[in-house]
């Protein structure tokens, strides 16, 4: 393992850190559609998102059945996590999508914003992590400042 790849406990407290992901998806005869998202990650579970009935993402987690998401610190020590995984689709589910409202947007804009989608049908979509992609570059700009 390079120096550079996070620990299981590294990897899982950063993908359940408030990040915009994107995920990615594929399409037949076109590019992947990669897309930025909010999402909610508990160490061990799964990847969950909130997306209306008739978007795109719905349809490819749907056909595809499987997707990618990959989150990132935008700021030094630069960080990612990439993960991969089967994609599923359920019912819709107020609760999630409060939650990711109010993970995003804080209790206050985030209920203001859930009344101004009210008549949008959504849907709670996973993505199991099965496969992970980290860096960290955390220690080689600890090395490098302390030298």
């Amino acid at each position: 393992m390079s120096e550079l790849t996070m620990t299981k406990a590294q990897r899982e407290a950063f993908l359940a850190d408030l990040h915009v992901g994107i995920v990615a998806i594929t399409r037949d005869g076109e590019p992947p559609l990669a897309a930025p998202v909010w999402y909610s990650y508990e160490p061990g579970g799964d990847v969950v998102f909130v997306f209306e009935s008739a978007s795109e993402k719905v349809k490819l987690f749907e056909t595809a059945a499987q997707a990618s998401l990959c989150v990132q610190n935008e700021a030094m020590p630069y960080q990612y996590v990439t993960v991969e995984g089967p994609a599923m689709v359920g019912d819709t589910d107020d609760e999630v999508e409060r939650s990711l409202a109010h993970r995003y947007l804080g209790p206050e804009i985030g209920d203001l914003y859930l009344g101004a989608v009210a008549d949008t049908v959504s849907r709670v979509a996973r993505i199991t992590p099965t496969r992970w992609r980290t860096v960290d570059y955390t220690p080689f700009v600890e090395r490098v400042a302390g030298g």
